[in-house]
């Protein structure tokens, strides 16, 4: 969780849409995407600042010290852009600091990469995968495309309302423009994922790797979605599902060639990401031990029984592997003069219930408590001032159970925290080790990881459940 403080955030999982977010479309084969030639020119060619570049960057956490793999990434790039179409196209890559999974293109030929992605891949070609994807985004106009349709949609929905006075008929279009916008973005997913395998297996590389880490995608998000399959957004995803890439990705290799054609580098690869920084950075919050520690506040919590945390950059998300209890922690902005019980009354949509208002101190600091009960949720919500700060903690329940229990029971874990505790926190690091024999257990238990170490081992290294390792190999562990 980042130090900014946030006025109000929902319970719902934050999200960040880009290449290798997942969602779930309908599946079909790709096809060009284009906006017909017809349609006015309301755009151009998008060229980011170097302060929009620097923006963007510092969204991400910054600029990742990592300049063996940003060598790495920028070698692949010129390799691919040499067998595309475009050749003469410059490209730069950023490796951004952020554990998140995530990659995208902007039309001026800036590529980014999170060191998240890049800890996921185990070799080169799937690295390359994820890039001739971005690539292929670019030099198929994607973005401009998209802009053009976005911005074209929205002249015909106002004309209607207002020059042709019908704003019944204006919003009708306008939310036909959104479903649109949102296929076309899906095919614009796919049609990206076809021509990146075909440059990749242009490139020398193995065409089956783009497929290969959209699998580790997949699996990624199911373990944080605790083993379940991923949950079916509504008809306004803009890509398609994980599973459907999958798929069209391995059939437009296989049309290329069979397995074991192409290079995939995997040794190589492996050297320049050992010791790669690998999850939250103690200045975010990281979970050690059970506990939330955020060594830019000063703060930690202790982690409720049965929840697994995701720490986005303006909150600090849980749920339950079945779904049936959420919780938030977030930072507030403190108005003059106004009280806690006020504050969560300004942060929250729905009504509260009178009846779990309360006004009291949790270990010598002023708290508010709350409570609301929704159609198909009860919300338990605090507000603590700890160190000039204020904090804000909801739980919810599905249904009519009432989580109020281990609510206070976390509510009251949250404390300052010493800072020579917080100077201890190390931040952890992708380790490349050898197998010294065929199970996977000995390995997994050197993981530094929050829970699941096993699951996790499996998932960073591209293995499935009863694998066995090859003793000598090379493998991929998380340590301090």
């Amino acid at each position: 969780m980042g130090i900014r403080r946030a006025a109000s955030l929902g319970l719902a999982a934050l999200a960040l849409s880009a290449c290798v977010a997942d969602q779930t479309g309908s599946v079909g084969t790709p096809r060009a995407v284009r906006v017909p030639a017809e349609a006015p020119r309301v755009t151009g060619r998008d060229r980011a600042t170097d302060a929009d570049h620097l923006k963007l960057v510092a969204s991400f956490g910054g600029e990742a010290k990592a300049p063996a793999v940003t060598r790495l990434l920028n070698e692949v790039t010129d390799r691919l852009v040499r067998a595309g179409d475009r050749p003469d196209q410059s490209y730069v890559v950023t490796l951004l600091d952020s554990p998140v999974v995530n990659a995208f293109a902007l039309p001026n030929g800036r590529l980014y990469v999170t060191r998240g992605l890049v800890a996921l891949a185990n070799d080169t070609s799937e690295v390359a995968g994820v890039l001739a994807h971005e690539i292929a985004h670019v030099t198929l106009n994607h973005a401009t495309a998209r802009s053009e349709l976005e911005l074209r949609s929205a002249l015909v929905s106002k004309v209607v309302a207002d020059v042709l006075n019908d704003p019944d008929t204006g919003a009708q279009l306008k939310n036909q423009s959104r479903f649109a916008l949102a296929r076309f973005s899906r095919e614009q997913e796919l049609e990206a994922d076809a021509a990146g395998v075909k440059t990749l297996a242009a490139a020398g590389y193995d065409p089956f790797a783009e497929a290969r880490f959209l699998t580790a995608l997949n699996r990624t998000i199911q373990l944080k979605q605790g083993g379940g399959t991923a949950n079916e957004p509504d008809m306004l995803a803009t890509h398609p599902g994980t599973a459907e890439r999958v798929a069209l990705a391995t059939r437009a290799a296989r049309r290329i060639g069979a397995p074991g054609i192409g290079s995939d580098d995997r040794s190589r690869f492996l050297a320049v990401i050992d010791g790669l920084p690998y999850g939250d950075s103690p200045r975010d919050g990281v979970v050690r031990n059970g506990r939330f520690l955020h060594s830019g506040l000063g703060i930690a919590f202790t982690v409720p029984d049965g929840f697994n945390l995701e720490n986005t950059r303006s909150a600090v998300l849980g749920t339950t592997a079945d779904g049936s209890r959420r919780l938030l922690f977030d930072q507030i902005e403190a108005k003059e003069g106004q009280g806690l019980d006020a504050m969560l009354k300004a942060t929250w949509n729905d009504s509260l219930d009178p009846a779990g208002s309360e006004t009291t101190e949790v270990n010598g600091h002023q708290a508010a408590f709350a409570l609301s009960r929704g159609k198909d949720w009860t919300f338990r919500l605090a507000a603590l001032r700890l160190d000039g700060a204020t904090y804000r903690m909801i739980m919810a329940a599905k249904g009519s159970a009432d989580p109020e229990v281990p609510f206070r029971r976390w509510v009251a874990s949250l404390a300052e925290v010493p800072a020579d505790e917080m100077a201890s926190l190390r931040p952890t690091r992708l380790q490349i080790v050898q197998a010294t024999g065929p199970g996977t257990e000995d390995l997994a238990r050197r993981m530094v990881v929050p829970d699941r170490a096993l699951d996790r081992f499996l998932v960073l290294n591209g293995l499935e459940r009863g694998a066995t390792l090859v003793p000598g190999r090379s493998y991929k562990i998380v340590t301090e």
